[in-house]
């Protein structure tokens, strides 16, 4: 009996040895996508899309072409954002239809591609020179999103937007009175290529059902906080790009596997980045200590406690 069970596992781990040296079994489908190549095609098929079809401001929508009017590629109000990310060149595409025009005391400017952004916006996919029918997501009522946390696309796009201002009740001497309402915030649509979407060069989008595709979003931009700072230490998420190369993870200070964007004691001296504040202005930016390290603020230096 023994010697039964002996042949069994030899032959058990004999299948799976010569299955494992098969270069069918545990393929993964997006093995030979070429990226570089797939950003081009991508590319090209919005192009198309532009030239097909335009914008119905009377519907608030993208429409196919059936007349004269202006395609979204010759309108003024399309905007193209070249991007390189992962060494590869993107064209994102924004067409906007209202900028955003808030009262001068909620004028909070352009949000940065890490602030946090309140939106309402619904999502299309994209499929040659037509979109869905209906939509893969959406957010009605408003819904708060870090732009660190979104596809690359909307870190990006909404930079062409300002937010809104909250609606206010004369009646009630300007105080709210009912439900929170904005208005004249920034509002247009974002044409995404599947590289700053879903790309299955991101091991986590490989089962999303919206890989390596492109994709169309209504965005409403209703209010956002600028210089955003994600770990409260008082310096905003986008000054913690310390190497200037747009990329948050790879700034790490103290090397203790947490970039600095999320590390509330970015030099690890056992000294909070916020409390490292010499001049007690609020800001650790701009308090340079040691005489021997005169550019080097505090808070990156462990040296200085």
């Amino acid at each position: 009996m023994s010697k039964i069970k002996n042949a069994l596992v030899i032959i058990i781990l004999s299948t799976i040895i010569y299955a494992c040296n098969d270069d069918n079994f545990f393929t993964n489908p997006f093995d030979d996508v070429d990226h570089e190549a797939l950003a081009i095609s991508d590319n090209d098929s919005l192009v198309k899309f532009l030239t097909n079809h335009y914008y119905d401001f009377s519907l608030d929508s993208v429409k196919a072409i059936t007349a004269s009017e202006t395609a979204l590629i010759n309108d003024t109000n399309l905007k193209t954002l070249p991007v390189t990310e992962n060494d590869i060149d993107y064209n994102l595409y924004v067409y906007v239809t209202r900028t955003g025009d808030p009262s001068p005391d909620a004028d909070k400017g352009n949000p940065t591609k890490v602030d946090s952004v309140f939106v309402k916006y619904s999502g299309k996919t994209i499929s040659g020179t037509t979109f869905s029918e209906s939509d893969f997501d959406s957010n009605t009522t408003g819904l708060w999103l870090s732009l660190l946390s979104t596809v690359r696309g909307w870190s990006h796009g909404f930079q062409y937007f300002k937010g809104g201002s909250l609606k206010k009740d004369p009646d009630t001497g300007g105080a709210f009175n009912g439900p929170i309402t904005y208005l004249n915030g920034g509002k247009g649509v974002l044409f995404i290529p599947s590289g700053l979407a879903y790309p299955s060069s991101l091991t986590a989008n490989q089962t999303n059902s919206l890989v390596d595709t492109n994709l169309l979003f209504y965005i409403d931009l209703l209010d956002l906080v600028p210089d955003t700072d994600h770990d409260n230490d008082n310096v905003s998420t986008i000054s913690e790009d310390i190497d200037g190369d747009g990329d948050l993870s790879n700034d790490d200070t103290d090397e203790n596997g947490l970039p600095n964007y999320l590390d509330t004691d970015d030099d690890g001296d056992g000294v909070l980045t916020k409390d490292e504040d010499a001049n007690n202005d609020g800001d650790p930016t701009n308090d340079f200590s040691d005489p021997d390290n005169p550019t080097l603020p505090d808070y990156l230096n462990p040296d200085i406690v």
